[in-house]
């Protein structure tokens, strides 16, 4: 009798020990499932020059600007991570010190291999409110764009199957991703918003010629006088396509044939849309911070601004598609003189904003 009281008592306690440990292991389930995070808000800050002349910055209701998926983004945007052998960052090809371009014609993937087109400039995409990325605009979102590079074989040359298994392997990323968007289950589509969300706070307006419209600081009289030939229609006529003190963008993001090949080799955007109309046209870039962007144009061809400058000026060349904005090009460009060419390049130069360049908020945090 005493016996099976002892053994009644030791199945007791064996279940009263299962059942803690029951409580125990429902307990740390049920911490896991709510530990949920919800991110900050961070709206973008906006410089008055581009508050004062542009609508708002377009951001995608999917995906709003969180304190926490920015930190994401950057640190994705600056990680090896992303490539096919650990290498190679978005950094690499478009770096802070170059105003997030990259400072060779061609930039060089993780195999060696040369791409085929220069390296854009990242800055103020938030405003690219007709959302076409690339120099064919093939991309209809920041976030589309993000996924490109680690796949393109002669960039990152990876999968995003491996990405997301490094990532989810990794000590410190599930916790990002759940503190950035509320899971730790990793997809391509989160670490794309998570970069579009860095590449939108790259905002560029504090150029010289920024504070001169702002009444913040003053211009040579060069540099108003290349203003006033940008301006010209008789002799740079710049502006159709990139922008007057009133489009602080610099760029109008539309796509033209400028002149370049009498026969197309890179069809650009007519390669996107199928169309032989389109065939040769590029995106206009921004002009701003061009002093630290060389080399130009979409292959990057030229080294200098002056060699920019020529080509506008004395080398156009005649296409089918050529657009319509390049007069001049049946004598051959506008033809300015060398004062005004020194003129024109002093405004251009008055475009670059050296705080973009070294603002912390865009440096490698890893």
């Amino acid at each position: 009798m005493v016996c099976k009281l002892k053994q009644f008592q030791f199945l007791i306690g064996a279940l009263a020990v299962l059942i803690v440990v029951g409580c125990s292991s429902n307990d740390s389930t049920l911490e896991e499932v709510t530990e949920q995070y919800t991110p900050t808000p961070k709206p973008l800050t906006v410089p008055t020059i581009l508050e004062r002349l542009l609508p708002p910055p377009f951001i995608p209701a999917d995906n709003p600007q969180t304190e926490e998926g920015i930190a994401l983004g950057r640190k994705l945007f600056f990680d090896p991570i992303l490539s096919g052998n650990n290498t190679q960052a978005c950094a690499s090809c478009h770096k802070p010190a170059n105003a997030f371009t990259d400072n060779t014609r061609f930039s060089v993937g993780i195999d060696g291999l040369e791409g085929e087109r220069n390296s854009m400039p990242i800055f103020n995409l938030a405003w690219n409110r007709d959302n076409h990325f690339f120099w064919d605009g093939r991309a209809l979102s920041i976030e589309a764009q993000a996924l490109e590079p680690v796949t393109n074989p002669v960039e990152m040359h990876n999968t995003w199957e491996n990405v997301v298994g490094s990532l989810q392997d990794h000590s410190k990323y599930p916790e990002l991703f759940n503190k950035a968007f509320g899971t730790k289950t990793i997809t391509k589509e989160l670490a794309a918003k998570a970069i579009a969300q860095f590449e939108r706070t790259l905002i560029s307006a504090n150029s010289p010629f920024d504070k001169y419209l702002l009444g913040e600081g003053s211009l040579t009289q060069q540099e108003l006088n290349g203003f006033d030939i940008f301006m010209d229609e008789a002799r740079g006529d710049c502006f159709h396509c990139h922008g007057n003190e009133n489009s602080p963008l610099w760029t109008d993001n539309i796509f033209h044939n400028n002149g370049l090949d009498a026969i197309i080799t890179d069809k650009g955007l007519g390669n996107v849309t199928g169309d032989p109309n389109d065939d040769g046209l590029f995106k206009s870039p921004s002009l701003r911070n061009l002093a630290y962007t060389a080399p130009y144009m979409h292959d990057g061809r030229f080294a200098t601004l002056d060699e920019v400058i020529n080509h506008y000026s004395e080398g156009l060349v005649y296409s089918r598609t050529i657009d319509p904005l390049m007069k001049a090009v049946s004598r051959g460009g506008v033809h300015l003189s060398e004062a005004d060419k020194a003129d024109l390049k002093a405004f251009l130069l008055s475009l670059s904003d050296p705080s973009f360049l070294t603002n912390p908020n865009f440096q490698d945090p890893n």
